[in-house]
């Protein structure tokens, strides 16, 4: 189930009806903004349903260039790290499709965080994961390698993700475009095109709007390495 190891699916029924207790029910659009880059980090947000965008921009680039940094979706807590520090949002955080979430003031999750060994635990844990993965994809995605293995890791990524075991493979919703998805790899959205037209020639992967089906996992994996 996706969002099975993500942090609201982690915690039990005290901890969940303690949060829902200082939170609120939300909805976004596709499109709206659930928060801005530079804005003061005030609240708390979990995802209950939908996909995010996570996008960074350098003031210094003189095109306006925006990276993909990260897409979140059910069960992923969003805005903790700039809470816990009351700082301003590193981020812009942008829905994807229809939204649901709980939203809660950033000092009372902090303080509910010090009062809940297991909340305080569990967070712990989702944070170590990330710090992991970026280290993973600052190799995979931006520190090197070729456009082929960038592209596949973030396959692979995705798939473990958000992909659904089916009898043509492993398919995969992707409600990101392919400009979002390239840039995420690290690549032009030209280069993402010309990769994924080799796998679906080689026989690995099938494409459909906004989906993809992983076929050969094994010599999928061989090509990110």
């Amino acid at each position: 189930m996706e969002g099975a190891d993500r942090f609201w699916a982690r915690l039990g029924p005290a901890e969940r009806g303690a949060i829902e207790r200082i939170a609120t029910r939300r909805t976004f659009a596709t499109g709206e903004f659930l928060c801005r880059q530079g804005e003061s980090a005030s609240n708390v947000v979990i995802v209950l349903s939908g996909h995010v965008k996570v996008v960074t921009s350098s003031a210094g680039e003189a095109d306006g260039r925006e990276v993909v940094v990260a897409v979140r979706s059910t069960g992923d807590v969003i805005g903790e790290m700039a809470a816990m520090e009351n700082g301003v949002r590193s981020a812009t955080v942008e829905a994807l499709d229809t939204v649901e979430v709980l939203t809660m003031s950033g000092p009372r999750f902090v303080t509910l965080c010090q009062k809940e060994p297991k909340l305080s635990w569990t967070l712990s844990v989702v944070l170590a994961g990330r710090l992991r993965d970026v280290g993973i994809k600052w190799v995979d995605y931006g520190g090197g390698g070729t456009t082929m293995s960038r592209v596949v890791a973030l396959l692979l990524e995705m798939a473990v993700q958000h992909g659904r075991h089916t009898v043509h493979g492993i398919e995969i919703d992707t409600p990101a475009t392919q400009q979002e998805l390239a840039s995420t790899a690290a690549t032009s959205r030209e280069s993402w095109g010309r990769v994924l037209r080799e796998l679906r020639a080689k026989g690995l992967i099938s494409t459909g709007r906004r989906k993809v089906t992983i076929h050969r996992l094994a010599e999928l994996q061989r090509l990110a390495r």
